[in-house]
């Protein structure tokens, strides 16, 4: 049975604050100006659509296609979009790991918080659908919280990661208890980094890649 966010899309905001601040908010937004010019942008597990929202301001040219599981996150996203950006923005309620999509339509994919919800196997399984719908020389913009390789970060790392899935296993049903490999996933399927920001002792990475097949 697939994760549901139902539950904790009206607090996730708040819970989201009380646990990092407006960290995840930065690392969110920081590096979404390197897609402002892409026309066609694949959003994959939006949430509550703060990211879509900025998304439609720095990128005034794009069509986003949404993809969410969650009902209630849609229609907080739906809620946040301008109504002068609406026509841009595409809502699609389904699970990302089924997803059917036409070739060649996309020239950026953004997955904010989302595969830390998946498998190594499922991410793997994600990016090759997803992968056969972008156009050459697509974009990958990319955060999710991280594993450092060693010392205190890592044990604190641990820590938290072991304490966010404890809490949504309860809350949202994730499977999942340990966080996917999923930057390894994207560069072993071709996709090389051009921008990477760390925040809260190297907890959370944001990056941008780019497939140039």
């Amino acid at each position: 049975m697939p994760a549901s966010f139902d539950r904790v899309a009206r607090i996730y905001r708040a819970l989201e604050y009380c646990a990092f601040g407006r960290t995840l908010e930065r690392a969110r937004f920081d590096l979404l100006p390197s897609l402002q010019s892409c026309r066609d942008i694949l959003v994959l597990g939006e949430g509550d659509g703060r990211c879509l929202a900025q998304l439609l301001r720095v990128a005034p040219a794009a069509r986003v296609h949404v993809v969410e599981g969650s009902a209630a996150m849609i229609a907080l996203a739906r809620a946040r979009v301008p109504s002068e950006d609406r026509p841009r923005a595409r809502f699609d309620r389904a699970d990302i790991r089924q997803l059917t999509l036409a070739p060649a339509s996309y020239d950026a994919v953004v997955t904010m918080f989302v595969l830390d919800c998946l498998s190594d196997s499922e991410v793997e399984q994600l990016v090759r659908t997803t992968q056969r719908s972008l156009r050459p020389g697509a974009r990958w913009l990319f955060a999710d919280f991280a594993m450092p390789e060693r010392g205190w970060p890592r044990l604190m790392a641990r820590l938290i990661t072991g304490g966010l899935y404890a809490f949504f296993r309860w809350q949202a049903g994730v499977a999942v208890r340990a966080l996917p490999a999923s930057e390894a996933i994207l560069a072993a399927a071709g996709w090389r980094t051009v921008e990477a920001r760390e925040y809260h002792g190297r907890l959370i990475r944001t990056v941008v890649l780019q497939h140039d097949g």
